[in-house]
């Protein structure tokens, strides 16, 4: 039986995390369209790397304990890459806390249950969550710690509250990293860690997508304007990502490392900040 790393979102950032930890383990890499699964499987294959597909929707609870099961057949889940997400310009808010908050909590507390000792696992989260203002200690409580399946009900979330993609896509990435929290704590007594990394603007496919799109315009100000002066790259997440997973980062649990060449920084104190 092998170890067994299990990417969720085949795009470009699960990728890279995956490149640089997963050597020698066997790799399930599920994503919602099968046909992405199937590419970025083949470029793996090509790269030495030994992978399995599934189709997994993170929405659906049967669809996330499915993928659990088809990966326990393999061996030891020893590693998690959450990079399944939709963007404020591709969804409705309802469907944003469905996929990216709700998701990530079924994800965390599926694969909590079964992920083995000295195991890790890494959200991707985004900038985005580090811009929402300050909750109170109650919302980020009830974000950290409510059962994934009443999480849609709180009253904070509901549609005549949260009527912006925007704004459903930084109460989602606030509470993936509160989750992650929250949830490092039970993975702890498994012996596992799990952290989210919150990248900003990284040349990906969605991203060109978000650049074109009707925010456009303010992405392109993101990268102008930022302490960098660039966007990044999926390896650039893939590098912190491998700390986070590897021997070097066994201290690390429960965190969230933002790295966005500084657009938040500049948000606040930079030539970015709200007028």
């Amino acid at each position: 039986m092998s170890e067994v790393i299990v990417v969720i979102g085949a795009g470009s950032i699960g990728q890279a995390v995956a490149r640089r930890v997963s050597a020698g383990k066997h790799v399930v890499l599920a994503d919602l369209n099968p046909g992405n699964a199937d590419a970025a499987a083949e470029v793996m294959r090509d790269a030495g790397f030994d992978v399995s597909t599934a189709t997994v929707d993170v929405s659906l609870r049967e669809s996330v304990h499915a993928l659990v099961e088809t990966a326990t057949t393999f061996g030891d889940i020893t590693g998690l890459i959450h990079a399944a997400g939709v963007s404020p310009s591709q969804a409705s808010p309802a469907t944003i806390l469905a996929v990216d908050l709700y998701g990530t909590a079924l994800v965390l507390e599926e694969f909590g249950n079964v992920i083995a000792r000295g195991g890790a696992g890494v959200v991707i989260a985004s900038q985005s969550g580090h811009r929402l203002g300050a909750l109170t200690a109650e919302q980020n409580a009830a974000l950290a710690t409510t059962p994934a399946d009443e999480l849609l009900k709180l009253s904070m979330l509901w549609p005549d509250q949260v009527t912006d993609p925007l704004h459903a896509y930084q109460l989602a990435k606030r509470g993936n990293s509160l989750r992650v929290m929250a949830e490092a704590v039970r993975w702890g007594k498994r012996g596992a860690r799990i952290n989210t990394i919150s990248p900003g603007i990284i040349f990906t496919p969605l991203a060109r997508d978000e650049l074109t799109g009707p925010r456009g315009e303010g992405y392109r100000r993101m990268i102008e304007l930022c302490p960098a002066g660039r966007g990044g790259t999926p390896d650039e997440v893939g590098t912190l990502g491998a700390l986070l997973m590897g021997p070097e980062g066994t201290f690390i649990t429960g965190s969230d490392f933002l790295m966005d060449g500084g657009v938040t920084a500049s948000y606040f104190y930079g030539e970015l900040a709200p007028h």
